[in-house]
């Protein structure tokens, strides 16, 4: 891919002084105070206000056609917050999972993603019984091969109260970050061969189906669940879909994914330009997996809503990273 000299560009491999950055803009968002209080109580930080946007819309860009477009405007805008609020001169960084995942099971937690000093601290302590936690801190399905469970034992987030969630909720519920990776899944649902099939989709609807994933089932999860669950596991932030923007990777997961968007589009670029589809209601066709649901198609002129933290714009604005309201690259 070309880089310009005018847009900045995501990727994934940094040099150590590169990675402590990322991480202390990430630390300062989570020292500066919210502004969505007001509306979300557990909101304490400028970082959380992100993650209440995210607990409060995603009834609404979850498996549907709005996921990727939704998700990418979302990236900008924390991007843009790390430089204009915490001074940030640099890019969210995508985490390469496929790369993790083909070097074996044993190896994924040898990460560098996991490093404790220029990562993101590893897994928690295994918990086999999670039978006393609440219904909605859990996963509806068993993940095998889970691995954690508790509160994440180092790395620069280990000592940070998660200040709301896990689930649909934005009450004031401080918690530590758990972690509960699952070594296993991220191998079967994030390997080089997933992401080339991935990226043979025919049409932006096929692509999102894909990478959402083709069931609930273990069996069906994909490059989305990967990242979530893969990390996540059954009780793990990661793993709820509301409130996983309260474990930093969630970033650079969802960075990863709108790489691989960008890259399937720049496959046959101008053509997938203006290539969107798929259903505008959650959980209708192809995800009915609560039975058929009415729904309609998502065009270029869907709006995608950002609450209190930036105006609503349409699908169409963020097709090309870069170009209209956007401007990045990945390298």
């Amino acid at each position: 891919m070309l880089l310009t000299d005018n847009c900045p560009f995501g990727r994934r491999t940094l040099s150590s002084k590169e990675k402590l950055s990322f991480i202390a803009a990430i630390k300062c968002m989570q020292a500066k105070p919210a502004k969505t209080t007001f509306k979300f109580p557990g909101s304490v930080s400028r970082y959380d206000d992100y993650q209440a946007l995210h607990i409060s819309q995603t009834d609404y860009i979850h498996f549907d056609g709005l996921f990727l477009p939704w998700h990418r405007y979302m990236l900008y805008l924390f991007e843009g917050e790390l430089r204009s609020t915490c001074g940030y001169s640099g890019t969210i960084p995508y985490w390469n999972w496929s790369l993790d995942a083909s070097s074996g099971e044993a190896n994924v937690l040898k990460s560098p993603i996991f490093d404790p000093v220029y990562g993101f601290g590893g897994n928690g302590p295994y918990i086999a019984d999670i039978s006393s936690f609440p219904d909605d801190w859990k996963t509806i399905v068993d993940i095998p091969g889970r691995q954690g469970g508790g509160c994440i034992t180092d790395g620069p987030f280990k000592d940070r109260q998660i200040p709301m969630g896990p689930a649909n909720h934005t009450e004031y519920t401080p918690h530590c970050l758990r972690r509960d990776i699952s070594p296993w899944l991220i191998t079967q649902t994030a390997n080089s061969s997933v992401l080339y099939w991935a990226l043979q989709a025919t049409s932006h609807w096929d692509l999102d189906h894909r990478i959402e994933g083709l069931s609930l089932a273990v069996s069906g999860m994909t490059l989305h669940a990967a990242g979530h669950l893969g990390v996540g596991g059954m009780i793990g932030d990661m793993a709820n879909m509301y409130s996983s923007p309260g474990d930093p990777l969630f970033y650079l997961h969802h960075s990863m994914l709108d790489h691989v968007w960008d890259t399937w589009q720049r496959k046959k670029w101008p053509a997938r330009k203006t290539d969107i589809g798929g259903p505008d209601t959650m959980w209708a066709y192809p995800y009915n997996y609560f039975g058929d649901i009415p729904y309609s198609n998502v065009t270029l002129q869907t709006p995608l809503n950002y609450g209190l933290i930036a105006s609503t714009i349409k699908i169409n604005d963020v097709m090309d990273t870069q170009g209209g309201q956007l401007c990045y690259t990945y390298a």
